[in-house]
């Protein structure tokens, strides 16, 4: 039996019928085909899956897609702006902040999150912050470089508006 579900991801909003069990996750993946989410581990703790619901940073490989019905959902496509990267974005690739990429969605949208609750952190809260995301390749170095170069973008574009 079929659950329809409403959400909003990315500004585009969607209408679907769903298996009650089908995980948040597959739904990005397999129904919208917004592949940029990825799934790591399916218990919540590598990160690899981490999205934005209703604004806060959510790892959705252990949240059914019926759990989501009326949320409004931002996937790391949805970071862009008409072509324009996300300052996270254009961190991680200026200060080398992934290798392999498996988990710099994940990353990138759990900064986003403490970014937006906390637009200079310092380097203790972004390590404490990204706690939750595994990376296996970078020993997170640059990763928070990429962070902080975000936070400093960001503040230099408000500075300018």
């Amino acid at each position: 039996m079929s659950t329809k579900i409403n959400v909003t991801v990315n500004g585009v909003q969607y209408s679907h019928f769903v298996e009650p069990r089908l995980l948040l996750v597959s739904y990005l993946r397999d129904v919208l085909h917004l592949t940029g989410t990825h799934v790591g581990c399916d218990t919540s703790n590598c990160g690899a899956c981490t999205i934005h619901v209703n604004g806060k940073a959510t790892k959705c490989c252990t949240l059914l897609a019926v759990q989501a019905d009326g949320c409004n959902i931002t996937t790391i496509e949805g970071l862009s702006n008409n072509g324009e990267l996300h300052p996270l974005q254009e961190g991680f690739n200026e200060c080398h902040g992934l290798q392999c990429g498996f988990c710099t969605p994940g990353m990138i949208m759990t900064a986003a999150d403490l970014l937006q609750h906390n637009p200079q952190p310092s380097e203790a809260d972004i390590r404490h912050a990204l706690d939750g995301n595994f990376c296996r390749c970078t020993g997170y170095h640059n990763i928070v470089k990429s962070v902080q170069y975000a936070a400093q973008k960001m503040k230099e574009k408000e500075v300018v508006h």
